[in-house]
This record gives C-alpha cells, sequence and structure tokens, in this order.
C-alpha cells in the first residue's frame, strides 16, 4: 500500500475524539498514505473547500456538524470523492442511511486498524480501475455517468455500450465474462450508472479477496451473537444494495454451499442473516463477473448449472484488448496525458515505431497491464517521445531508460525477443516478480491477474523447468 498511497492526494480523518483521529492518522500513515485531520464536520468541509483530498473517512456522531451532514457537503462538490462513516452507535438504520446518502462504505466500532486498512485499500481499488473516455455519441440531452468514462474508438465496444444502456433499464440478471483487466467492473458500473437505480448504492463484494469462510457474512450479514466475535449486529452487501446493484465480482471463486445459498436469495429475493430468525426481503440487481470458463467449472462441479442459468439471464462478453487493436493507440494516449500530467511532465509524442511494438504486444493483461506499461514509461522517458524501450516490453527492465542519454539513439526490440506467446507471458511473469522482489499478490496486481492465475502459472513453469527462479 505504501507505493499506492504516495502518489494519491491526502485522506481527510474526521473525529472529535483526539484518540481516536490520532490512531487513525497513524495507521494510515503507516501505510503510506498522506493525512490530513478534522475535529468536526465544520472543520472538514472548510478544509475540504481547499483542497483536494482522495478519500474521506468521518465519524457519524460530532458536534456542531455530524457525519451525515458532512457527507451530504462532499457529496454536493465532489460526488466522485467517496466517503466512508464510522459509527459506535452501529444500528443498521444508520448505516443504511449513510450508504443511501451517498456513502462508499462503513465501519462499525469497535474495529480493528486492519479492518480499517483492509476498507479503504478496497475503496482505492475499486475507484483504481482502468477507465477511459466514452468517445460513442450520446443522445441529446443524456448525462454522462458519475463516473471515470470508457474510452473506446473500437465498433465492438461501442455497440456494446449500446447494448448495455438498453438493457440497464431492466432489473435481469448480468453475467459479465473477460479476462482479468479488461474493465468488466468498469462495465458493472456503467450499467447501474444507466439504470433507473443510479441513485441508489451501487455495491461490490469480490468473491476472490475474501476468505470462503467470511464470505456468506459479508454477503448476508450477521446478527449479535451468531459466532464467536460477533460483537454486534453487522448487516451485509445484499441490505446495503437493496433498490440498487449488487457486483459479485470473480462469482466464480464462490464455494458451491455458498453458490447453494445465492441461488435461494435470486429466486426468492430475501436473505437469512447469520444467527437471524425471520428471512429479510432485499431487491438488488445483481452483475456478476468472471474471467473463468463457467461451463468448464460446471463440468468440473465447482460451479452450479441452475446458479449460472440464474446469472446469465443477460450474457456480455468483454473482448480482450488484443482483439481490438483500434484501442490501442486511443488508450496509450489517454493514459499518456493522464501520468503526464500527475507527474508534473510534458506529454511526449509516441511515434510510430512505439505505436507498432504497442500493436504487436499480445497484452495477456489487457487494459490495466497497459496503463502500467505507459505510467512507468511516462516516469522514464525524458525526451520529447516515448520509444519502444521505455515500454519495456519484452520484460528487460535495463532497456527501459532515455535515449537522450545514450547519444540519442533509438532503442529498439532485442532480435532474441521470445518467439511465442507463452515465452512472453513466462518472461513477463519472472520480469514483475523480479521488480517486486518475489511478492506474487503485487505481481498480480500488475498484471492484472488474480493470484490464483499467478500460482498456477508458476507451478506450469515449475513443471516444464524443473526449477522455479523467483520464490516469494
Amino acid at each position: 500500500m505504501t507505493e499506492a498511497g504516495s502518489k494519491r492526494r491526502p485522506i481527510l480523518v474526521v473525529d472529535d475524539d483526539p484518540y481516536m483521529r490520532t490512531s487513525l492518522m497513524d495507521c494510515l500513515v503507516s501505510c503510506g498514505y498522506t493525512v490530513e485531520t478534522a475535529i468536526d464536520g465544520v472543520d472538514a468541509l472548510g478544509k475540504f473547500r481547499r483542497g483536494a483530498y482522495e478519500m474521506v473517512i468521518t465519524d457519524i456522531r460530532m458536534p456542531k456538524m455530524g457525519g451525515l451532514e458532512l457527507l451530504k457537503g462532499v457529496k454536493d462538490q465532489a460526488p466522485e470523492t467517496p466517503v466512508i462513516v464510522i459509527t459506535a452507535y452501529g444500528t443498521v438504520n444508520t448505516a443504511v442511511e449513510a450508504m443511501r446518502k451517498g456513502a462508499t462504505d462503513f465501519i462499525m466500532k469497535p474495529f480493528s486498524l486492519d479492518d480499517l486498512e483492509l476498507v479503504v485499500k478496497s475503496v482505492l481499488e475499486r475507484g483504481a480501475e482502468p477507465e477511459c473516455r466514452e468517445t460513442a455519441h450520446e443522445p441529446p440531452g443524456m448525462s454522462r455517468p458519475a463516473q471515470r468514462p470508457i474510452v473506446t474508438a473500437d465498433p465492438r465496444m461501442a455497440e456494446l455500450l449500446e447494448f448495455l444502456k438498453n438493457i440497464a433499464k431492466s432489473r435481469s440478471s448480468v453475467l459479465i465474462q473477460g479476462e482479468s483487466g479488461t474493465g468488466k467492473e468498469l462495465l458493472a458500473r456503467f450499467i447501474h450508472q444507466h439504470s433507473p437505480r443510479r441513485g441508489q448504492p451501487f455495491v461490490a463484494v469480490n468473491c476472490a479477496a475474501i476468505p470462503h469462510t467470511l464470505l456468506e457474512s459479508e454477503m448476508f450479514g450477521f446478527e449479535k451473537g451468531a459466532f464467536t466475535g460477533a460483537a454486534q449486529r453487522r448487516i451485509g452487501k445484499f441490505e446495503l444494495a437493496d433498490r440498487g446493484t449488487l457486483l459479485l465480482d470473480e462469482v466464480s471463486e464462490m464455494d458451491i454451499p455458498l453458490q447453494a445459498k445465492l441461488l435461494r436469495v435470486i429466486q426468492e429475493s430475501e436473505i437469512d442473516r447469520l444467527g437471524g430468525k425471520d428471512p429479510i426481503p432485499v431487491d438488488a440487481r445483481i452483475v456478476a463477473t468472471t474471467n473463468a470458463d463457467l461451463k468448464k467449472c460446471i463440468q468440473e462441479k465447482k460451479f452450479r448449472e441452475d446458479l449460472y442459468y440464474r446469472l446469465n439471464v443477460i450474457p456480455v462478453r468483454v473482448p480482450p484488448l488484443r482483439e481490438r487493436k483500434g484501442d490501442i493507440s486511443v488508450l496509450a494516449e489517454h493514459f499518456l496525458a493522464k501520468y503526464a500530467a500527475e507527474n508534473g511532465k510534458r506529454k511526449p509524442a509516441l511515434p510510430v515505431e512505439t505505436l507498432a511494438a504497442l500493436a504487436a504486444y499480445p497484452w495477456p493483461g489487457n487494459v490495466r497491464e497497459l496503463e502500467n506499461v505507459i505510467e512507468r514509461a511516462v516516469l522514464v522517458c525524458q525526451g520529447n517521445a516515448m520509444l519502444p524501450g521505455h515500454l519495456a516490453l519484452d520484460g528487460d527492465e535495463a532497456a527501459a531508460v532515455d535515449p537522450v542519454s545514450h547519444g540519442g539513439a533509438s532503442p529498439s526490440l532485442p532480435a532474441d525477443a521470445p518467439a511465442t506467446l507463452r515465452d512472453m507471458e513466462r518472461n513477463l511473469i519472472f520480469s514483475t516478480l523480479k521488480q517486486v522482489k518475489g511478492n506474487k499478490t503485487k505481481a498480480s496486481e500488475i498484471l492484472g491477474i488474480s493470484v490464483r492465475t499467478m500460482r498456477n502459472k508458476l507451478n506450469e513453469y515449475k513443471l516444464e523447468q524443473g526449477t522455479l527462479e523467483l520464490e516469494r
């Protein structure tokens, strides 16, 4: 989190309790974030008007101006700024009211600092999905959704966006399938923003990131005393998404017993909290995403066939970046402008040879990988043009140097570049692992693949080579 945090704007922490305020600040600073504090809502809103913040974390009950009033003030000025609310008066109604008024997430006291770190990281990562500007023409009078736009010049993607606008009006379940890094969550948010539910919560659950033992309570909530450590009632994501949209990200990672409970929720439109006595009606439009082949998972008895058909009412397939070559240059220019501005640098040009190198690369990590490559190249490039060597697409970090310091010669891709797609994939994974000192989780984030996929790939290479050069 340290590297990510250092590139972001400050987080504003608001709490009238000086001990809690200091504890929250110390925790976030230790994770690499820049933090500013405020003693109440009035103080916070004044600071918010004078500066830009990555996120606001606020207590609910404070003198002068409480957290809900502050939440409204923040959303009036900057609707895209995430707000996390903290409450020790953890009634379900307070948390639900906060979410309905635009809070991104909530934490109930008492909570551990690890809980805080997890929530902050999750919220910021959701906001960091590769997103871009939509070039397709919009009908007159249609307001642009309050999210980062979608950048595409590809006819298939333009057709897909029009299709999503049309199906957004229904409440039918949507299953979005595509490779990692293609922007599946972005499309889920696009559906929500073009639906009649746009004014209600959009709630995301990452089924791959939450342990199976915790996923059920995360989705359905629990009553006080439902299990050891359940000190108070907690509402789940389904209730938070009531009248809104619930995203089940990487739904294929859900275990079979929980799949059966999810199927019942979809059929009956009601959930059972853990330890609860009575079912609770919910109205959440479900959008599920996966990078797995669900039909193959069904054959392998890893995914329920009946759940698949319940989720796959409206199937959506997102083409990988290598199948929409026209988007590569458009996205590259977009990310180039973005990271040049963020780093206070002049935007370099993209010569023909650089565009050719980008177009020739297979992009196993799709848009997310392209964004990472361009961000790194912006930092490396010191001249007026970004050359192929700045991209380091062959995995050779040493090649990513500014040609100005080497007599102005244009670097080119080496003659001994990998001959097959599998060789390029292997080299990219190993070079990324080397870059992050063997940290598989960090390397997976950079490449836009799941940790599970990373482990499977490394096991394959281990079988092929006999030994693995890089172990965490």
